[in-house]
């Protein structure tokens, strides 16, 4: 009797630590936790920013493109913004959620980020305005992303903030040949 009371004991406690297993296991996918959700908002943080940039340097190519005359006076400009879209997309622990090698910071620009789509007044100082606009535009999305960014990140994008809102100046100074 006492045999038969041990096995019904190991038998019970088995089928409880079986139970036990399989009972809470696959409750559905696992939460990421606090680490996980941080690295993820900073990832599409470095996306959304380094995409704002890149959007930039697309407006740049267009009105060199359609104003070839100005392209020196933009090209150190241009050369600045490219800059910005590696230093943006540079040191990201993910990819943005939903993205693909294709659409990170450093990959090639997507259809969506195209010349053709991008129009550019025929007055030269129009260009430069309409250009200088964007610019501004630029700044100011990547001082508004300050808030949600984590502060070493929010350091580059100040200094990107600062620099980009200096080129807004640049492109609306008078040149040197139309001062008098």
């Amino acid at each position: 009797m006492t045999t038969v009371g041990r096995r019904a004991l190991l038998t019970a406690g088995a089928a409880v630590t079986l139970a036990g297993c399989t009972s809470g296991g696959n409750d559905g996918p696992r939460k990421p936790d606090a680490a996980e959700r941080a690295a993820r908002a900073e990832a599409a943080l470095r996306a959304r920013s380094a995409n704002t940039s890149r959007d930039l340097l697309l407006r740049y190519d267009a009105v060199i493109s359609g104003h070839p005359a100005l392209a020196a006076r933009l090209a150190p400009l241009r050369a600045s913004v490219a800059a910005h879209v590696k230093a943006l997309g540079e040191g990201g622990t993910a990819r943005a959620p939903g993205s693909s090698a294709s659409d990170s910071p450093s990959g090639a620009p997507s259809p969506s980020h195209s010349l053709a789509f991008i129009r550019v007044p025929g007055d030269p100082e129009a260009a430069l305005k309409t250009l200088a606009s964007a610019v501004r535009a630029t700044a100011d999305t990547h001082a508004a992303a300050l808030l949600t960014a984590p502060p070493e990140y929010a350091r580059l994008l100040a200094s990107v903030a600062a620099s980009v809102a200096a080129h807004a100046y640049l492109l609306t100074a008078p040149t040197e040949g139309g001062r008098g």
